[in-house]
């Protein structure tokens, strides 16, 4: 089996995680949600053990209906699902939920998706005010959603409980109350958005970090000439990957082609050059592909500055 497959890293709780997964992400619209069975099956078969969706994206039941049809035991697996944003206050009915969805008794890793909360309304996930801006629930916080968190942790639907879309300033924020450290922190991370105090941040706190949108590649970053030229000079093409594993992170890509999953997977881990990861680091432009500022210079009902970002694009 691949090295990509087989490499993993340990967190807090003393869990191995597979350095690779498959993120599940499909569409807002529920219909090509419901169709991604056949592709989370196909990076079963390739060899993927660490499989990464969300109560939000809609993926929860398709992964555990390729789970069922793969045959592969459930202890051979790594599943990672999210508190959705409007859940904050229901943190109990949703984990029961998100489980029924996938037909599981336990995920590996139990994320809060956002450190804001969204208005709950059972028919819209993403409600809005007249004037288009998200309705935010301001009668609570994100540390009182962590605490309900810690109870699933102790209950055993989940081995591990985390964070995603946090920042220092929002991590500080949750060490003030949090009795258990977050197992992971995900976000975006790429050669673009390097993410290098952040990183350095959790692994003083024994927080292994996950990148979504690992290889940035609505800004092409696969082509930067500098990037090219590393990969050149190794002759191979999974630079990008290998370069997260080299900082020590986990990195959910995905992909619903076959070939692409293989592609992502079937090569050596590269051992990059000290040098070579900081030239790679030295790309950073602070620049977002994902969850960018709308028209009200907000992302997703918080300002960027309410979310630690202030520096990014």
């Amino acid at each position: 089996m691949s090295e990509w497959l087989t490499k993993t890293l340990t967190l807090n709780t003393g869990a191995e995680v597979p350095v690779i997964g498959l993120g599940v992400f499909a569409s807002r619209d529920p219909v090509e949600q419901a169709k991604a069975t056949p592709w989370i099956l196909t990076a079963l078969q390739a060899g993927y053990r660490h499989i990464d969706t969300a109560w939000i994206y809609g993926t929860e039941k398709p992964v555990g209906d390729a789970i069922k049809a793969s045959g592969i035991p459930r202890e051979e697996l790594f599943v990672t699902t999210k508190l959705p944003w409007n859940h904050g206050k229901r943190v109990q009915s949703s984990i029961d939920q998100s489980l029924k969805n996938a037909g599981l008794d336990y995920f590996d890793l139990y994320l809060m998706h956002w450190p804001h909360c969204v208005v709950y309304d059972e028919n819209d996930a993403r409600p809005r005010h007249p004037d288009g801006q998200i309705k935010l629930d301001e009668t609570g916080s994100f540390n009182d959603t962590w605490a309900e968190m810690e109870k699933v942790l102790a209950s055993g639907k989940a081995k591990a409980i985390g964070v995603s879309n946090f920042s220092i300033k929002t991590m500080e924020e949750l060490f003030k109350t949090a009795k258990v450290t977050p197992a992971m922190l995900q976000v975006e991370m790429h050669p673009y958005l390097a993410q290098n105090e952040l990183l350095a941040y959790c692994k003083e706190k024994g927080i292994v970090v996950t990148a979504y949108a690992p290889t940035g590649s609505y800004l092409t970053v696969r082509e930067d000439p500098t990037v090219c030229e590393i990969a050149k000079r190794y002759g191979a093409t999974p630079i990008i990957l290998s370069w997260h594993v080299d900082r020590d992170v986990v990195v959910v890509p995905k992909s619903a082609d076959a070939r692409r999953q293989k592609e992502n997977c079937q090569e050596s881990i590269l051992d990059l050059s000290e040098a070579d990861v900081q030239i790679i680091n030295a790309l950073n432009r602070n620049q977002r592909v994902c969850n960018k500022p709308d028209e009200f210079e907000k992302v997703w009902g918080w300002s960027m500055e309410r979310l630690g970002w202030a520096e990014f694009m």
